[in-house]
């Protein structure tokens, strides 16, 4: 049996599933602290060695690897205006697996580039006009960039007319670049692939070795893509099984959302939407999570009327801010995390879908309806600690709170989806699997929404 092996090198903990590469099925997993504080790969020989106690086979597998080790991807977007370019520019870095630690349009200036160093990106995207538009913000910001001798990586996916222009500055004054297709060719239309692709090609060259993770070779060989990349690919594996699947990942800091859904035509570009809608996105809410992000989970779920204003709840939420290696020690404790989970999990896809309103205007009342539609979502699915190292009962109520009262107040989120959660945590494994062994791929999906 020929195995392939996947590594999610994460933030906290370092993951690896050992598969068989004819039928997918999952032959071992193992996880150890992310070691950032010695080498990287230190986390991953750990488990390596619990791979090798369950099949000695591992050690003539091919590695696939991931990161999002050392603050993962911090993108940047320059864009002429913030409604079109720059709204699309913050799509793709999302997609594309990045953190977007910073928006600029309307060009860029001394003050701006000084600001843009201080949220130190690791790429910068910039965009500007659609085809055959003006171009003159976008070539302004290459010159700018070029004037004042930037060395971050620079993915330029702007007007295609003017895109000679950009890479000619660019070179000239010595900022590693790489072109791609405008994000939004005519205003109405998003086409993220191209930028994307670039994206992960600018990861490989410049961050993963920029970030001094390890000092072996070996790590920027393994490593294919950005971690949010590849579960948002693993995503699109799985909705090939199940139909239309969105995957609310509730972590520490941070919750994430992926979803793949085919879209309705009359939903793929709302008139009043100058980005159009996309099928296969990812948000990142930096303001919910279950540790460092606590407090404001609270305050977004007084927000939105989720909970109430209880001082024992802002509490709890606070000792856990202060210790995010905190485990709950008691059953008051476990129930306090199961409210924050519901919370991050309602909120964050409230945000990432969208929202349907009763309005009146000039033709009497209508309907208004923006953002995207998952009313329809045939699979939910659950990922996270909380999720994974609790009872099937604790996911469930966690998961089906997402839909309560979302019909009365408008939200378009699943209310109807079967709901499971990834127990495994095979996602990053299906999306790095999907580039280079599709059936095993597929066959490691299966696992993820199957009956039990």
């Amino acid at each position: 049996m020929a195995l392939l092996v996947a590594v999610d090198f994460g933030s906290t903990f370092t993951k690896a599933i050992a598969v068989d590469s004819g039928s997918g099925e999952l032959v071992a997993r193992a996880e150890h602290r992310t070691t950032i504080g010695t080498d990287v790969l230190d986390g991953w020989f750990a488990c390596r060695e619990q791979l090798l106690a369950a099949d000695r086979g591992v050690e003539r597998a091919e590695v696939l690897a991931c990161s999002s080790a050392g603050g993962g991807l911090r993108v940047a977007v320059v864009g002429n205006e913030e409604l079109v370019t720059a709204e699309a520019g913050r799509r793709v870095a999302l997609s594309s697996g990045g953190r977007v630690v910073a928006v600029v349009s309307g060009g860029l200036t001394a003050g701006s580039v000084k600001a843009l160093r201080a949220e130190k990106p690791d790429v910068v995207l910039l965009l500007g006009g659609t085809d055959g538009g003006n171009s003159a913000v976008l070539t302004g910001a290459a010159g700018v960039l070029a004037k004042y001798k930037w060395r971050k990586p620079v993915v330029a996916a702007g007007n295609i007319e003017a895109r000679d222009e950009v890479a000619g500055l660019l070179a000239g004054g010595g900022v590693p670049s790489v072109l791609a297709d405008n994000v939004v060719p005519e205003i109405g239309v998003f086409a993220p692939d191209s930028a994307r692709a670039a994206i992960r090609e600018m990861f490989l060259a410049h961050v993963i070795g920029g970030k001094n993770l390890s000092k072996d070779p070996a790590f920027a060989r393994m490593v294919r893509a950005a971690t949010p990349d590849v579960v948002l690919r693993g995503v699109e594996v799985l909705a090939g099984l199940h139909g239309d699947v969105a995957v609310v990942d509730i972590g520490g800091a941070t919750t994430d959302v992926h979803s793949v859904i085919e879209l309705d035509p009359e939903d793929a570009n709302l008139g009043r939407e100058v980005v159009a809608t996309h099928p296969v996105t990812r948000t990142v809410e930096g303001d919910l999570g279950m540790r460092w992000s606590a407090v404001p989970v609270v305050a977004a779920g007084v927000e939105a009327g989720l909970v109430d204003e209880r001082a024992e709840l802002r509490e709890a939420a606070r000792r856990r801010h202060d210790d995010p290696a905190y485990l709950p020690d008691s059953p008051a404790e476990a129930a306090y995390d199961e409210v924050l989970a519901s919370v991050a999990a309602t909120v964050a896809l409230r945000r990432h879908a969208g929202r349907q309103r009763v309005v009146f205007g000039p033709g009497g009342r209508v309907i208004e309806r923006s953002g995207k539609d998952l009313r329809e979502v045939d699979l939910l699915v659950g990922s996270g600690g909380v999720l994974r190292h609790n009872g099937a009962e604790v996911a469930e109520r966690i998961l089906g709170a997402v839909g309560a009262g979302a019909q009365e107040e408008g939200w378009l989120v699943p209310t109807s989806a079967r709901t499971c959660v990834d127990k495994d945590y095979v996602l990053a494994g299906v999306g790095l699997l999907a580039e280079v062994d599709p059936v095993a791929a597929e066959g490691l999906a299966r696992r993820v929404g199957a009956e039990d």
